[in-house]
């Protein structure tokens, strides 16, 4: 799918859940590649899906917190991280050190990023509204890095991302 930020992509299994996104890449085949999955036309839920992640990409306000997700099989420490996530509302933000907080395990920041890294449904399981202590931009694996996540939190809104600062 085609978004402000260049294309996208979305991938799911028999049961129409997601198994895995693609984030703003430089082409469609570098999405594709990512995904690792056949290009086929998707059925109307995972059309809505897509449309509704390129609707938040455009700065629209929009909820993916029912989006069903193929995650029977990642560890639970990442699901719970997930939840998490899922909670965090638009325009929102919270640090690696308060979802472990979260989570009842507050020592585990690092864990959280690592579980982040992994996050194989970004933007539906919002992993780019996780910062660094002091609010600094922390990591962020997707294609284009830090400036893509960047992009993401100024198109929802997140004060201190898009708007002119007086320094």
């Amino acid at each position: 799918m085609e978004t402000v930020l260049g294309p996208c992509g979305v991938a799911w299994d028999a049961q129409g859940r997601v198994t895995a996104v693609a984030l703003p890449d430089r082409d469609a085949d570098a999405v594709v590649a990512h995904l690792d999955a056949p290009v086929v036309d998707p059925p109307p839920a995972i059309v809505d899906v897509a449309d509704r992640m390129a609707a938040l990409l455009a700065g629209r306000d929009v909820d993916l917190t029912d989006v069903a997700l193929a995650d029977d099989d990642l560890p639970d420490f990442d699901r719970r991280v997930y939840a998490v996530l899922a909670a965090i509302p638009r325009g929102a933000v919270l640090t690696y050190g308060e979802v472990a907080a979260r989570l009842g395990a507050p020592g585990a920041a690092q864990a959280v990023g690592r579980a982040l890294g992994r996050n194989p449904f970004p933007i539906v399981v919002p992993c780019h509204r996780v910062l660094g202590a002091g609010t600094e931009i922390g990591g962020f694996s997707a294609p284009g890095g830090v400036a893509t996540k960047r992009s993401i939190l100024a198109a929802e809104g997140v004060a201190g991302f898009g708007e002119p600062t007086l320094f």
